[in-house]
């Protein structure tokens, strides 16, 4: 299984602010709309298909500006795991080259328990198989 998740986006006027780029507060909503189509994606081949995932951490590099029409690449991938928290990349590509860089830590929740649960450390292993 490739862990790497990818989309196209075309930006549209909903995306744009008032000066006339992709708002800022836009990309932090395809970072967890990112997340939450890949675990929907990939969540039946794990161990925990009915856990849900919180953020806990986000940091998000602006580099370039994007503009009504443009297409966008979103491209999302876990990285290892750092105990009980997950980081997951998301970066956004417009023209081939990186114009936003998001990196997140997530936890995941028991569903039915709600406590968080610790994956052990090769559990991306077992997806890439």
């Amino acid at each position: 299984m490739n862990l790497v998740c990818e989309k196209n986006i075309t930006v549209t006027e909903e995306h744009i602010d008032q000066n006339h780029h992709v708002n800022n507060v836009q990309y932090v909503h395809w970072v967890e709309e990112m997340a939450a189509e890949h675990w929907d994606h990939v969540k039946e081949k794990t161990e925990y298909p009915d856990d849900v995932w919180m953020l806990v951490d986000h940091h998000i590099q602006y580099k370039k500006q994007v503009y009504l029409g443009d297409i966008i690449t979103a491209k999302t991938y876990p990285k290892a795991p750092e105990g009980i928290r997950q980081p997951r990349k998301v970066e956004f590509y417009c023209h081939g080259q990186l114009v936003v860089d998001s990196h997140t830590l997530w936890v995941l929740f028991d569903k039915t328990t709600g406590k968080i649960k610790r994956l052990p450390e090769n559990w991306l292993d077992k997806l890439s198989e």
